[in-house]
């Protein structure tokens, strides 16, 4: 059987290929089983822990003959275990030797010795397919192809808690969707699984727990089965809430925190049970603290977001337990202060690592305002938020840009002048601008809807346009001017629209004949996006409840921004109407604006 690198072998590797590794592979062919035997364990010996020998061997053909060896009759169930044993610590390696493993059909002629009746062989069969599975670049379909599999596996399951341990990782690595979900609950995974939560091995009870974490995501079915199994007399909700206790392990709080945060999502366990109130949601909640590890805090923020994201109450809950909010700040400070100097290791690891914490860190904001406007605008604000996304604004990662004006934008939105003026003093009218001239076109469209948000609610408009109002019309005039794509300049014109719907503000509009000249080139555009968005600057520049349209109108026909004479000022009125008319094939939709722009001018 070939057995090839997936790769071309290169000449460096070639010349490291020594003749005690040639001697490895050639003791395999040695006519005497006991020589044979012997050459196997000494190989065993030779690649634990040496991944450069591991890479030789595999080089030099020493795969294919360790699974003939697995797979003849003839062979002993001592040289099998052994040859298994050898296959399981090249798998260990890097991701290149368990392809060049997969290449040789490792996994059918493992799965081949699953039906040996020796236990040790079967145990280093699974402990083999183990590592293999839980590699990345192992296609999770193959466990699912030989449909006499998992039941076998499933039998296999009260041999030993070794086979107990290797067969619940299979399946936790292994249960990628609803598909592999039906599949193992179809073939018993929830019976034959339950039990071993109360087993003495730690490892067993911890795999056990994975298994069941990944079967219940988002799966009604098996959520609704679980929630009504019995082990030694207690309900499984029960012992998992025994596991996220405070004296157990974090790997096991966590785990459980998330076998019931996919129950109550799928419906299993209603939000206000105290067991999600009172137990899971602290827990993780626990698990954000910048005392655990970064897997932890990533994985405990990710998961108590996806927990209350459906309900307000949890949100409300969430964000005044423990500080959270003020915690979630932490997460964008890394390198952080408490990694102590002489820890490079873990420092080194968490700089890699950082863009994980402040993805979850966003996730779980998301998630605490996505129903409650009051925790939204306010809990987060007292964290601090506004500063610290103010500050990602100026990162060098577009990314980072991106989403700290995106959540300014979405804080920004129907809320309370205080909290405006917060966002503005402290991203500061210079590196808005900066933002505005950015090259990322996702950063200077958050941005613009930033100043929509801001230049909302005629107070607020006036209230900023009588600080801003200068730097903001500069910043406008340049992205109309400039060479941007029909939504940039939609998005500048609707800003303008804002504007013209204050009371002072429009003002700054009036009084400008480039801003003029500019909304009556973009009424007569071919696009019918940006007739629209001018059309809409025009409506709100005429219509003032206190002093009428023909003012306003007056004021626009002296600065020649619209076609008109002195003894008709209200012929904007017909240009609005000729517009509306211009082309029916553009405007589609757009008459309902062209008819508000006419109403409000008559009026």
């Amino acid at each position: 059987m070939a057995c090839l690198l997936e790769t071309p072998i290169r000449m460096s590797v070639l010349s490291e290929v020594t003749a005690s590794s040639r001697h490895y592979v050639d003791r395999l062919f040695d006519p005497d089983p006991q020589k044979v035997l012997q050459g196997v364990i000494d190989m065993k010996n030779a690649v634990i822990g040496n991944n450069k020998q591991k890479a030789n061997l595999i080089v030099l053909g020493a795969v294919p003959r360790l699974l003939y060896l697995l797979q003849q009759e003839t062979s002993s169930t001592e040289l099998k275990t052994e040859c298994a044993v050898v296959l399981g610590s090249l798998a260990m390696g890097t991701e290149n030797n368990v392809k060049s493993l997969l290449d040789c059909h490792i996994i059918p002629a493992l799965l081949q010795g699953l039906l040996s009746l020796d236990l040790k062989f079967i145990e280093a069969c699974l402990r083999c397919l183990r590592t293999i599975f839980t590699s990345p670049v192992t296609p999770e379909e193959l466990l699912y192809t030989d449909a006499t599999v998992i039941p076998h596996l499933m039998a296999l399951l009260s041999k030993s808690r070794y086979t107990q341990e290797y067969i619940c990782q299979i399946f936790s690595h292994c249960c990628k969707g609803p598909d592999h979900q039906t599949i193992l609950f179809n073939h018993g995974a929830v019976q034959n699984i339950a039990h071993l939560l109360t087993s003495v091995s730690y490892k067993v009870r911890m795999q056990a727990l994975k298994c069941f974490s990944v079967l219940a995501f988002e799966n009604p079915q098996v959520s609704m089965t679980l929630v009504n199994v019995l082990v030694d007399g207690e309900l499984l909700p029960q012992i998992f809430v025994k596991m996220l206790q405070r004296d157990k392990p974090i790997e096991m709080q966590l785990t459980s925190a998330k076998c019931l945060t996919y129950m109550c999502r799928a419906g299993a366990i209603r939000t206000d049970d105290n067991c999600i109130v009172l137990k899971t949601l602290p827990c993780l909640v626990r698990m954000c603290s910048k005392e655990r590890l970064l897997e932890e805090r990533v994985e405990g923020a990710e998961t108590l977001a996806y927990l209350i994201e459906p309900d307000v109450e949890l949100q409300r809950i969430a964000s005044i337990t423990d500080h959270l909010i003020a915690m979630l700040a932490d997460y964008f400070k890394y390198p952080s202060s408490v990694s102590a100097i002489t820890d490079i290791k873990r420092l080194d690891h968490d700089l890699k690592h950082a863009h994980e914490l402040r993805q979850a860190a966003f996730k779980l904001y998301a998630s605490l305002g996505a129903n409650d406007e009051d925790i939204r605008k306010k809990p987060i604000l007292e964290s601090g938020a506004v500063e610290l996304l103010c500050g990602l604004t100026q990162s060098e990662n577009p990314a980072l840009r991106v989403n700290g004006i995106w959540a300014l934008m979405n804080m920004a939105f129907q809320a309370e002048q205080k909290i405006k003026a917060d966002i503005l003093r402290s991203l500061s009218t210079e590196q808005l601008f900066r933002l505005l001239s950015d090259s990322d076109l996702n950063v200077l469209m958050k941005t613009l809807g930033l100043l929509r948000n801001l230049l909302s609610t005629r107070p607020h408009i006036d209230k900023i346009m009588s600080t801003h109002g200068k730097q903001i019309m500069q910043a406008v005039t340049l992205i109309l001017e400039g060479e941007h794509n029909i939504e940039v300049k939609e998005q500048t014109l609707c800003i303008l629209a804002n504007i013209a719907d204050g009371t002072t503000a429009k003002e700054l509009i009036m009084t400008n004949d480039d801003i003029l000249q500019k909304i009556k080139y973009y009424m007569g555009h071919s696009h019918v996006k940006l007739q629209l968005a001018a059309m809409f600057c025009i409506s709100n520049l005429i219509w003032n409840e206190e002093e009428g349209p023909r003012r306003r109108c007056s004021s626009i026909w002296r600065d020649g921004s619209i076609r008109g004479t002195r003894e008709h000022p209200t012929s904007l009125v017909k240009e609005v109407q000729e517009l509306a008319s211009f082309d029916s094939f553009y405007l589609h939709t757009s008459p309902w604006t062209a008819g508000s722009c006419f109403a409000k001018a008559i009026w």
